[in-house]
């Protein structure tokens, strides 16, 4: 999507958003399946608690990704001005912030492999979330001190600030694997 924005190329953009709400209805079903497994399951799951904050957290991303994706197509919509090094900077944050969630990805992977692995998949999460925090601090002082029409910087601030949050949601969910991964 930040790729599709920084083209400027508003038809991929809406393609993107519209796989990206059905996307969000496939985790919000999967969220519902596992809770609902957990509850008929429940009695005999000591740590059903760990495995809800897992999933609860990790749909919070598909949440987060379904707003950065609405305000971009918003922007292009609405033709406000991003200055193209704003956009290139947003589409490397982006990218960060995906390789932190493939990151957590790959913790949940290795869950069954035992606590090391997890454990040690799990630090690659935060080193990825650090990178993100780099980025997101630069480019929100760029954006602050941008040229922006005043809506434009109040949405890419929104932006960058749930592409933040979503990398910071892959790290609460890798810590949360961590717990998993001592009782698996």
């Amino acid at each position: 999507m930040a790729e599709s924005f920084a083209r400027g190329d508003r038809e991929s953009a809406r393609q993107l958003l519209s796989e990206i709400k059905k996307g969000k209805e496939e985790v919000i079903k999967a969220r519902q399946l596992v809770s609902q497994e957990l509850a008929e399951i429940g009695a005999i799951l000591t740590s059903r608690e760990d495995f809800l904050r897992f999933t609860n957290l990790t749909s919070e991303i598909a949440d987060f990704s379904e707003g950065v994706a609405f305000y971009l197509v918003e922007i292009m919509e609405h033709n406000w001005n991003v200055p193209a090094d704003v956009r290139k900077d947003l589409q490397k944050l982006a990218d960060a912030v995906l390789d932190t969630v493939l990151r957590l990805r790959e913790t949940m992977m290795v869950l069954s492999y035992g606590s090391t692995k997890t454990l040690e998949k799990a630090k690659d999460v935060e080193i990825a979330e650090r990178v993100v925090d780099d980025y997101y601090r630069v480019l929100t002082i760029k954006v602050l001190s941008s040229k922006l029409d005043l809506p434009a910087l109040f949405i890419m601030h929104d932006v960058l600030q749930l592409l933040e949050n979503s990398a910071d949601k892959a790290e609460d969910a890798a810590d949360a694997a961590r717990l998993l991964s001592f009782i698996m």
